[in-house]
C-alpha cells in the first residue's frame, strides 16, 4: 500500500501543470493509458520553410513580372523600388519598360541641386557628407568632429575673420606701391619673385589675353583661309541674294547683219501707221511655238512691233520675228526659274527680265549678252524703266517683301526704297508725265508716289476693293484700266484726286485667281483683257459694252498687245506655252 500511494503522489507531481488533483487520499489513482495516433508519421521540415517563405513575400517587394497578387501587398511594397535581375527574360535583369536610364531603373531623389553638390564637393574636400536618406554621416567620422560638421560653403567664423585681415594687406600694400609713401627697394621692383613686383604687375583675369607677337600664317594657313572666305562668299551668295546660273544665248535666223549691215533688230524703213482707226480682230493668223512651258508675258517692240518678246516658265526668253519670217530669232537664257516679267527700253535696244530665281537682269536686245544683275534676295514680280529719256538708267522693281527698290543701273546701286506696302507689290505705272507712278499690292489697295521720294502722295483702299495685279495706261494718259480680282476691269483718274470712275466698269470674264494683262487699243477705243478659261475679252471704251470674245488659248490667255502700228492685230499669249496673232 506505501508502494501504491509512493506512485500516486508522485504521478500527482507530474500531472498537477495539466490538471488539478481531485482525488482524495483515501481513493484509488487513476489510470492514464498513453494516447496514440492513427496518421503515418510525417516529416514537417517542408512546411516548416513553406510558411516562413510565406510570411516572407508579405515584406518583401512585388516582383514586376508577376501577373496575380495572391494576397494584399502594403503600400511599402508596391511602392519600393526594382531591385537587381528582376525580370528574368530581359538582357539586364530589368524589364525593358522598366528602365529609364541606360544602366537600369534610376529613381528620382528628392533633393535640391544645390544641397547635392554642398554634399558632394564636402565629400570631396573634408572625406564625409550627410546620408540623405537620414540624419547621420557617411565618411569619415574623425574629420567630422574635427571640423564641426561644416560643410564647403559654410566658412567657420575665424575663417572669415581671417581671409578680411588677409585682404585689408594686400589693399595697404598696393596703396603702399602705387603711392609711394615709403621708399621701395628698386631691386625688388624688377624682381618677379618679390612681393612688390606681383602687387605692381598683378592683373585681373578678365584682363584679356597674352599679349604675343603676331607671327606669319604658314602656307597651309593662308590656303586654308582663303579656301574658307571662299565658300563662306558662295554661300553668302546663295543665301541671299539670287541663284546664280551662267548667261547664255542662241541666234536663230540666218544674219544677225543684212547685206547693207543692218542689226537684225533694225525696224523696216517703211514701217508706219496704215490709219488711225482699230478693229477688232477676228481670225488666228499665226502661232510662235518654241516655249516647253507656259508663257507668262509678251511684249511688242517700241514703236514699231517688227518683233515680240516672250517670257516663258521654262526659264528663257524668246523673241520672235513678226513681218517677215515668223521665226523665232533669238533665246536669251540666264535666269534658273520661271521668268515673271519682261520690259524693254524706250528704243528696244535693251530689256530687263525678272525671274522667281530673285535676280534682274538688263540684257542686249541685239547681242543676247547680260549687261549687268540686280537682286535683292527677295522675288521681283515687275521691272520697269523709268520712260523719261534722260532717266532710262533707271530701274524700278517691286519685290515680294513688299518694297519697290530704284537701282541705278550705271552704278549698280540702289538709289531709294518705297517701302509702304503691306504685300507683294503686283504692278509699277508711271503717269502725270512720269513725275509720278502708281503701285498695286496683295494688300488690295493702290498706292500713288513722287518718283525718288518714298513718301505716298496718295492712299487708295475701300472695304469692297479687291487685289489688283495687272494695270494699264489709257493712251490719252487720264485713265488707268486696273483689273481687279472680283472679275472686273476698274477705271481711276491720273488726274490730282485719282478717283474711281464709278460709270466705267468692264464685267463677263472670269480673272479670279490669275494676273490676267489689261491692255487698250492703240487709239483707246477699245479694252481688252484674257481671262482663266482661255478667251480674250474685248470691251467698247464709251458703252462698257462686251464687243467680241475669241477662244485664244487651252487653259490660261495671261497677257494680250495690241500691235502699236497694224491697227487690227493682237498678239496673245497663254499657259499652254503658245503665243498666237490675231487680225
Amino acid at each position: 500500500m506505501d508502494l501504491l500511494q509512493t506512485y500516486a503522489d508522485k504521478s500527482d507531481g507530474e500531472d498537477q501543470s495539466h490538471q488539478p488533483s481531485t482525488s482524495s487520499p483515501d481513493s484509488s489513482p487513476p489510470r492514464l493509458i498513453p494516447s496514440k495516433s492513427a496518421a503515418p508519421k510525417v516529416d514537417d521540415t517542408m512546411l516548416a520553410l513553406t510558411v516562413a517563405k510565406a510570411h516572407q513575400s508579405h515584406s518583401q517587394p512585388i516582383d514586376p513580372s508577376q501577373h496575380v497578387v495572391a494576397f494584399n501587398p502594403t503600400y511599402d511594397q508596391l511602392w519600393a523600388p526594382i531591385y537587381g535581375p528582376a525580370h528574368p527574360y530581359a538582357k539586364d535583369g530589368i524589364a525593358q519598360g522598366m528602365c529609364n536610364h541606360k544602366l537600369g531603373f534610376v529613381e528620382d531623389a528628392a533633393i535640391e541641386s544645390f544641397v547635392f553638390d554642398e554634399q558632394y564637393n564636402t565629400f570631396h574636400k573634408y572625406g564625409y557628407a550627410a546620408d540623405p536618406s537620414g540624419n547621420n554621416y557617411i565618411g569619415d567620422l574623425d574629420a567630422l568632429q574635427k571640423n564641426d560638421a561644416i560643410s564647403v560653403y559654410n566658412i567657420p567664423q575665424h575663417e572669415q575673420k581671417k581671409r578680411k585681415i588677409e585682404k585689408m594687406k594686400d589693399v595697404e600694400m598696393e596703396d603702399e606701391v602705387v603711392g609711394g609713401e615709403h621708399e621701395v627697394d628698386p631691386t625688388e621692383i624688377d624682381n618677379p619673385a618679390s612681393d612688390v613686383w606681383l602687387m605692381k604687375n598683378k592683373k585681373s583675369p578678365w584682363a584679356g589675353k597674352k599679349e604675343g607677337v603676331q607671327t606669319e600664317l604658314t602656307e597651309e594657313q593662308k590656303k586654308y583661309a582663303e579656301e574658307y572666305a571662299k565658300k563662306k562668299e558662295e554661300k553668302g551668295h546663295s543665301g541671299e541674294k539670287g541663284e546664280h546660273l551662267v548667261d547664255k544665248t542662241t541666234f536663230h535666223g540666218k544674219e544677225e547683219r543684212d547685206y547693207q549691215g543692218r542689226s537684225w533688230i533694225a525696224p523696216p524703213k517703211d514701217a508706219k501707221a496704215t490709219n488711225d482707226h482699230c478693229y477688232i480682230p477676228k481670225r488666228l493668223i499665226h502661232t510662235w511655238s518654241g516655249h516647253t512651258k507656259g508663257v507668262s508675258a509678251i511684249r511688242f517692240f517700241p514703236k514699231y512691233g517688227h518683233l515680240i518678246l516672250s517670257a516663258g516658265m521654262d526659264t528663257k526668253v524668246k523673241i520672235w520675228d513678226v513681218f517677215n519670217s515668223g521665226k523665232c530669232m533669238r533665246t536669251y537664257m540666264g535666269h534658273s526659274k520661271a521668268v515673271r516679267d519682261i520690259s524693254f527700253c524706250n528704243d528696244g535696244s535693251k530689256f530687263l527680265t525678272a525671274g522667281y530665281d530673285k535676280n534682274i537682269k538688263y540684257w542686249d536686245t541685239e547681242t543676247g549678252q547680260v549687261i549687268s544683275t540686280f537682286s535683292t534676295g527677295k522675288i521681283p514680280y515687275v521691272v520697269k524703266l523709268n520712260p523719261d529719256e534722260d532717266k532710262q538708267n533707271i530701274l524700278l522693281a517691286g519685290m515680294s517683301d513688299k518694297k519697290i527698290v530704284q537701282w541705278d543701273i550705271n552704278t549698280g546701286q540702289t538709289t531709294q526704297e518705297y517701302d509702304q506696302h503691306l504685300g507683294a507689290v503686283n504692278t509699277i505705272t508711271f503717269v502725270d508725265n512720269n513725275r509720278r507712278f502708281v503701285t498695286s499690292s496683295d494688300d488690295k489697295s493702290l498706292r500713288v508716289w513722287e518718283f525718288g521720294i518714298p513718301v505716298v502722295i496718295k492712299y487708295i483702299s475701300e472695304p469692297h476693293m479687291h487685289s489688283m495685279p495687272a494695270i494699264s495706261l489709257h493712251p490719252n494718259t487720264n485713265w488707268l484700266a486696273a483689273q481687279s480680282l472680283d472679275n472686273q476691269i476698274l477705271i481711276y483718274s491720273t488726274r490730282e484726286r485719282f478717283q474711281l470712275n464709278k460709270k466705267k466698269r468692264f464685267a463677263g470674264h472670269i480673272v479670279a485667281g490669275y494676273a490676267c494683262q489689261v491692255n487698250f487699243s492703240p487709239d483707246g477705243r477699245f479694252v481688252m483683257s484674257g481671262d482663266g478659261e482661255g478667251k480674250c475679252w474685248f470691251w467698247d471704251w464709251k458703252s462698257c459694252k462686251v464687243f467680241r470674245t475669241l477662244k485664244c488659248h487651252e487653259g490660261v490667255c495671261i497677257g494680250c498687245e495690241w500691235h502699236p502700228l497694224e491697227q487690227s492685230k493682237v498678239a496673245t499669249c497663254g499657259w499652254d506655252g503658245l503665243i498666237k496673232y490675231w487680225d
